[in-house]
């Protein structure tokens, strides 16, 4: 299993009521980088563009990572937090943002490509709406698939993931759920676009992670995981299994079920808490399920679910949880 980390994980984590961070982490990316060489089993780190890395000191954060022994395993362009993408970015009303937005990403996507990274993530949390009447939703949707084609179509050799939330920053986001991620990429018909399942945002759509996972698996486009937990409601970004363990449990076992063999990537911000302390756990956590469901046996498991009897299915969590 390949444990990677978003960078924020060792910040100074801020929110919206306290700015300036809770001062857990660090306040440089060297020194993001340094608590992230302390988590055991962690090789991979995902960066921000223009947060963590950009035109001018590519070649420098690729021998800081490398130096550290890390692999850079994603690259995401900053979509949402500059107020230009206010109002959309891929799928804004407005052509030159839209047109910005291409740019954006394909120039990450060219890092990517510089860096020896596969992957760039695409998360269009601005593109969607917050009122009724408010957005032509067909034309939204077409807007996204022509940006999308147009970003996969810039370089086939980086793979372009669509990562689908249901809210924040917008009251609802276009690609908010697996079935919109699924349609948007048959749409957009290219070979070097996929899906980045998020485990949280999953949660947060009412989804069963699992069953998102073998929706996906089916397709054969689940291309890479983030890890977290939250209470449902909200993008908690919570350690993983503080809440939902059962949930995480078969999130693994379908993981194991499909073939997955992708990056196991933490996107969890600690805000009170210590930052390599809480990687480490959530590590241990995936790492303990997926021992787990092991020692009970894939065979045993696919047995329950294929007679599809929930005491027998019950008996199993007690036995695990109580045993």
């Amino acid at each position: 299993m390949k444990f990677g980390a978003c960078l924020p994980t060792f910040a100074s984590c801020a929110d919206r009521y306290c700015l300036s961070g809770y001062g857990g982490g660090a306040s440089t990316v060297e020194g993001m980088l340094d608590l992230a060489t302390t988590v055991p089993d962690l090789s991979g780190i995902e960066l921000v563009g223009n947060w963590h890395i950009n035109d001018e000191n590519i070649e420098r954060m690729k021998q800081e990572v490398a130096r550290r022994k890390l692999t850079i395993c994603m690259l995401t362009p900053d979509l949402w937090t500059q107020a230009k993408w206010g109002k959309g970015s891929l799928a804004a009303a407005d052509a030159a943002t839209r047109r910005a937005a291409v740019a954006e990403t394909t120039k990450v996507m060219d890092w990517a490509a510089a860096v020896g990274c596969a992957f760039v993530d695409v998360w269009p949390g601005q593109d969607g709406y917050d009122y009724l009447f408010q957005a032509d939703y067909q034309k939204q949707w077409e807007w996204m698939v022509a940006g999308v084609r147009a970003c996969a179509d810039h370089r086939p050799d980086v793979q372009v993931l669509i990562e689908y939330k249901p809210k924040e920053p917008r009251t609802h986001i276009g690609i908010g759920t697996v079935g919109k991620a699924l349609l948007l990429i048959e749409e957009v018909n290219r070979p070097n676009v996929g899906v980045l399942l998020d485990t949280g945002h999953a949660a947060e759509a009412y989804e069963n992670p699992a069953e998102s996972v073998a929706l996906l698996g089916r397709r054969r486009q689940l291309a890479y995981m983030h890890f977290n937990d939250n209470w449902h409601a909200w993008d908690d970004d919570m350690l993983v299994g503080s809440i939902h363990i059962p949930e995480l449990l078969e999130t693994i076992y379908w993981l194991k079920r499909i073939g997955y063999n992708g990056w196991y990537t933490l996107d969890i911000f600690p805000y009170r808490e210590d930052g390599v302390k809480a990687a480490s756990e959530s590590i241990a956590w995936i790492k303990g399920a997926a021992e787990l469901i092991d020692r009970i046996g894939m065979d045993r498991i696919g047995g329950i679910i294929e007679r599809g009897d929930a005491t027998e299915a019950s008996a199993l969590m007690r036995e695990i949880v109580l045993k």
